[in-house]
């Protein structure tokens, strides 16, 4: 008797499953795709190179727009491109779930702001909005102006004209940038011990896209036994090390002085303001503060931390590094946009006595239209992943609750339909007058909806910053050209080779 009720459970749930797993295979398939084979799907078509997979995809996009569908074994991925589809993903309060991607990256950033969702991404986002208040984003301007300053005499250093490869020289200055402003720490003497963690920075961030393309590498225990998982423990050992000290330095500091600076820093008027009073002056609050505070008072534990350290240190400076060096080839490319960009910033800083400050930045409304164009064009992350919490209708196909869905970025910012002439480099897209009516979804750089990058107001500063003073320093001459830049399938929008400018000292002549 007890065989026949556990033979007829077992049958029961098999035809269920079944049933349940037709019902949403029936939805998924009615989205056109391409060909998918039998059990591995379209997993054929992703095993290329990642530059490959880029291709891929971007065809894709253009060949099914406004939506398709791949499968991988069986998951499925629906990928949107039109903003009205976004909207409807992005813009969702209960769409927070990050895709399997995002869980890829769980033994780097852990559960930290960027992977993380529910009630503990609704704490951590609380938590650490103060970090990015006006008032503190006013105090860090002297931060990037002092950087910026630094990068001016790194390469006035070389004595004259100097080709460089961008990349290198970009992510150094935005990491010592991200140290000095949200985590209060200098890498002044970390020279080497940088370089191995932007390397491996570098190198991490292809890992979840690599995992997500071969299907057979889901499972950890599988993947930790093969090559790629015995280069991720090498490389976590590097960053974890290097986040550690990082944060151990900072407690260090504030036990030294008798953590007086951190009292306070759950008040209110912190909350409220962005700054906290102190003996009758204001210090400046780095986000790794607001961490060690909280976690005086028990809200976050040291695993935490690290956690929110490494999304800060690798969001906060990799996706602002490439941004930076899309916009100076940009500006190498279009000498009249850049000498008109130029002419603004020499202007404002004469009205300025010469210097940069807040007023002063939020004046360059030119400069600021030049990146926003160039994050049209590259945006720094390219997609964004999400996983359905319920079905939703999107371009008037139901896609079922647990899904992945894939917003490409990079193709939405490019989309004819939406974007005239899509490839030009035209800043006066982003006039008042031009895009008054624009989709609010058919521009989203820094993602939108409740998931928006929290750093984006810190981030667009710094760029308008760095871009300040090394346009009035120097001008910018092609080497390497877009057009013939081949993009790998990446976290953020990298390319594949070296993306060379030559950097010309203003004072001297050719």
């Amino acid at each position: 008797m007890i065989i026949t009720i556990l033979l007829f459970v077992v049958l029961v749930t098999s035809i269920h499953y079944i049933t349940l797993h037709y019902v949403i295979c029936k939805k998924i398939n009615a989205i056109p795709g391409p060909l998918a084979l039998p059990i591995l799907g379209n997993v054929y078509s992703l095993l290329g190179t990642a530059n490959d997979t880029w291709i891929f995809l971007r065809k894709l996009s253009r060949e099914y727009f406004p939506i398709y569908q791949i499968w991988t074994f069986t998951s499925s991925m629906i990928n949107i491109v039109h903003p009205d589809a976004i909207e409807a993903v992005l813009g969702n309060p209960k769409f927070t779930q990050k895709s399997m991607t995002y869980i890829f990256m769980h033994p780097w950033l852990g559960s930290g702001l960027l992977t993380t969702s529910g009630a503990m991404w609704q704490a951590r986002r609380k938590m650490l909005t103060p970090a990015f208040h006006f008032n503190i984003l006013r105090q860090f301007v002297e931060i990037f102006i002092e950087q910026g300053n630094e990068l001016v005499q790194t390469l006035k250093n070389e004595k004259g004209p100097v080709v460089k490869d961008l990349w290198p020289l970009i992510s150094e200055h935005t990491l010592n940038i991200i140290c000095e402003t949200a985590m209060g720490v200098s890498l002044k003497d970390k020279g080497e011990f940088q370089h191995k963690y932007r390397n491996a920075v570098h190198e991490m961030g292809r890992i979840p896209i690599y995992r997500f393309t071969r299907p057979w590498f889901y499972n950890d225990i599988v993947f930790n036994l093969c090559p790629p998982g015995w280069r991720q423990s090498r490389l976590l050992k590097i960053l974890h090390g290097f986040t550690n000290k990082i944060i151990d330095e900072r407690k260090q500091y504030h036990e030294e002085t008798n953590n007086r600076y951190i009292i306070g820093f759950d008040d209110n008027s912190c909350q409220e303001n962005g700054n906290v009073e102190i003996a009758h002056s204001k210090r400046r609050l780095a986000m790794l503060d607001l961490l060690i505070a909280a976690h005086r008072t028990n809200q976050i534990d040291d695993a935490g931390i690290r956690d929110e350290v490494e999304t800060f240190m690798f969001k906060g400076h990799d996706t602002t590094a490439m941004s930076l060096c899309f916009t100076i080839m940009l500006f190498a490319e279009h000498p009249e946009i850049q000498d008109r960009a130029r002419a603004e910033v020499k202007e404002v800083m004469e009205q300025n006595n010469g210097k940069l400050n807040m007023s002063a930045i939020q004046e360059l409304s030119y400069l600021e239209r030049c990146i926003k164009e160039s994050l049209r064009l590259y945006p720094s992350v390219p997609g964004i992943g999400r996983l359905t919490e319920k079905s939703v209708k999107l371009n008037n196909y139901e896609v079922p609750a647990g899904v992945t869905i894939n917003v490409h970025i990079f193709d939405t910012h490019r989309d004819p339909r939406l974007w005239p002439n899509p490839e030009v480099f035209d800043p006066d897209r982003f006039l008042p007058e031009n895009s008054r009516g624009r989709h609010p979804y058919s521009y989203i750089p820094f993602s939108a909806g409740p998931r928006n990058c929290i750093g984006r107001k810190f981030a667009m500063l710094e760029l308008k910053v760095t871009l300040a003073i090394l346009l009035f320093n120097f001008s910018f001459q092609p080497v390497d050209y877009l057009k013939n830049i081949k993009f790998n399938l990446d976290m953020v929008l990298r390319p594949s080779g070296s993306i060379r400018t030559k950097i010309i000292p203003l004072d001297v002549t050719i």
